[in-house]
């Protein structure tokens, strides 16, 4: 997730491009860049680091123009650097472009490009695109994007400039947003329309697949390759601080309904045939795979409840001894990692600093240390041997929510990865659960639509003093989650329980008016859960069932509300069946009057023992 920012019109295009990134800043804050057409010429200027450092940069180094488009990164391919921040160039500097998404072929792209002598000077899958602009124009600006569009295989928002055609700025959307502004004698052009509303309130976006062509007058929209496209502008009436939510009351209720998303970045480029997995970043070969003695999963929070649930996923698609273990513990308890181990160490911001001195210390032991983190060049991803990114974009609720979910498909690719390297996942079967890590993105679309029967739900339980969430299996380390999420950001004392357990010492705190959230996606413990919600009700608590639209005819029957996910294979059902507990939390905390996205004592990233 980057922002964009485009203009053409008569001011100077600097100060609108870079008041128009401020306002994208929570988009991406690695890098930024801006391009300003300058005659006969395009001139660039871009650093890593916050938005302020290019402030300075440009002040100190003015550019003049009215046609420019703008760029703040968050980074997928390439650490942040200033080599790595947009805009990037062909080699000759006349086509300048910026990008928001992921380009899955990049790679073979790039050695093609390089054999036919183009010079490349990032890191970046952007940077591909430029090249392939170049190789095929022929003074069609239009034509020359729609062929390099053709030829690139992801998903992105692709924004370009050219020197012999000053009049006009190209863009294309691939599922990555983009918003044209609409003015008299200007156009802007935006990832997001807070970017715009300083400047206009009459927007059109351009939809999946399509190219807009913008100059002073407005924009043309047509399918690439293909007919022209008619679409009246909307007025947006939102504040601008709504705007930034994506008219959401709060950013986590904003990032909760991105996670389909989260999820289609995260798995891009992963999947590439039936039955194996390509993980870029992660270099262990086959025959140190199979030489894999034991996995340990260090984190912290909600990183640790991803952790739970990958230790599942390992042991039964790869075949290996996995323990989850509290990074804050794990240093100090002398662990016995060693040579033929794996430290998987997962943080979403990669600077945890529980998470990293655990990682520093498996890897003094001689153990292999793979990261699983959503920031690029982080401390974390920069000190692993080997790094799988998340692609969740920017989290700014202080709740996790979407990275948490990027974090159980990451660690269900490389469970899948290293069943397949260590021939102990059939065929057949891998190929059934790629088959639902694709399906995982509608699916979680589908589970928003549960909102309004949450929504019922916590104005009902509003006002209750003592929540129990419980489950079996794979569910226990999602109650886990969904207790997490319900005591941080409603201030409600909350317990997560594996089922079971109740009966050695928490029955006695079950009384009448007691909430218990029983998890119930897992087939195969499903009667013994049923037995643990009947002892639950037989003693006056009310029962809130989640399930899967499989599981959930069984479990109907015994719950006083039932909540109900697509169904998925069991071993996939903890990305879906933690949307409607994120969605409890949020909804509770919010009819409590709860700061949401700021919780009272807690911040984002924990960068302290």
């Amino acid at each position: 997730m980057c922002g964009i920012m485009g203009y053409i019109g008569e001011r100077q295009a600097v100060p609108v491009l870079l008041d128009g990134l401020r306002r994208l800043e929570y988009r991406g804050y690695d890098s930024a860049g801006v391009a300003v057409m300058n005659g006969g010429a395009i001139a660039v200027r871009k650093a890593a680091g916050k938005l302020a450092r290019l402030a300075e940069i440009v002040e100190g180094a003015p550019l003049v123009g009215v046609v420019g488009i703008g760029h703040t990164r968050w980074a997928t391919h390439g650490h942040p650097s200033d080599e790595n921040a947009h805009p990037h160039a062909d080699c000759r500097g006349r086509i300048v472009v910026i990008h928001n998404g992921i380009i899955e072929n990049f790679l073979a792209l790039k050695e093609d490009l390089v054999a036919r002598g183009h010079r490349f000077r990032s890191d970046t899958d952007t940077e591909v695109l430029a090249h392939l602009i170049e190789d095929t124009y022929e003074g069609d600006l239009p034509a020359a994007v729609a062929r390099a569009c053709a030829a690139a295989r992801g998903a992105y928002a692709l924004v370009v400039l050219c020197a012999d055609e000053h009049d006009k700025i190209v863009a294309v959307r691939m599922i990555s947003p983009l918003i044209v502004g609409l003015g008299r004698g200007e156009t802007w052009l935006a990832s997001d329309i807070p970017a715009l509303l300083p400047y206009t309130r009459d927007v059109i976006v351009i939809e999946d697949g399509e190219m807009a062509v913008i100059t002073r007058s407005g924009a043309s929209i047509s399918r690439l390759g293909g007919a022209a496209v008619s679409r009246a502008p909307m007025r947006v009436t939102w504040d601008a601080d709504a705007a930034e939510k994506g008219g959401y009351a709060h950013f986590m209720l904003k990032e909760i309904h991105e996670q389909p998303r989260a999820l289609q970045e995260t798995l891009m480029g992963r999947l590439p045939g039936e039955r194996d997995v390509a993980l870029d970043g992660v270099a262990l070969a086959p025959e140190a795979a199979r030489a894999l003695e034991k996995v340990w999963l260090l984190a912290c929070g909600t990183a640790y409840h991803a952790g739970l649930v990958g230790r599942r996923l390992l042991e039964r698609l790869a075949r290996i001894p996995a323990e989850p273990d509290l990074a804050s513990e794990f240093r100090y308890r002398d662990p016995l990692a060693g040579a033929r181990h794996l430290a998987v160490a997962i943080s979403q911001s990669g600077e945890t600093a529980d998470t990293i001195a655990a990682a520093r210390e498996a890897r003094a032991r001689g153990a292999r240390t793979l990261a699983i983190a959503n920031v690029v060049g982080s401390t974390l991803a920069r000190e692993a041997d080997d790094v799988l990114y998340t692609r969740a974009g920017p989290e700014i609720a202080v709740c996790s929510t979407k990275a948490y979910l990027a974090q159980l498909v990451a660690l269900a690719l490389l469970a899948l990865h290293l069943g397949r390297q260590r021939g102990v996942l059939g065929g057949a079967q891998a190929a059934e659960l790629i088959r639902g890590l694709r399906a995982l993105p509608a699916h979680a679309r589908a589970a928003l639509d549960l909102e309004a029967r949450v929504i019922e739900v916590a104005e009902r339980i509003r006002e209750v003093e003592d929540v129990f969430f419980i489950g079996r299996g794979l569910d226990y380390p999602v109650a886990m989650e969904g207790s997490l999420k319900f005591k941080e950001i409603s201030y409600v004392h909350s317990e997560a329980l594996a089922a079971g357990e109740l009966k050695h010492g928490t029955l006695a705190l079950i009384t009448p008016g007691v909430i218990v959230v029983a998890l119930a996606t897992q087939p195969e413990v499903l009667d013994k859960l049923v037995s643990n919600i009947q002892q639950v009700r037989a003693r006056g608590a009310e029962v809130i069932g989640l399930a899967t639209t499989a599981t959930a005819p069984a479990l109907g029957p015994h719950v006083d509300t039932l909540l109900a996910v697509p169904p998925a294979a069991p071993l996939l059902a903890p990305v879906l069946s933690v949307i409607p507990l994120q969605l409890l939390a949020y909804h509770v905390a919010r009819l409590r009057g709860n700061d949401v996205d700021q919780p009272r004592n807690l911040a984002k990233s924990v960068t302290v023992e």
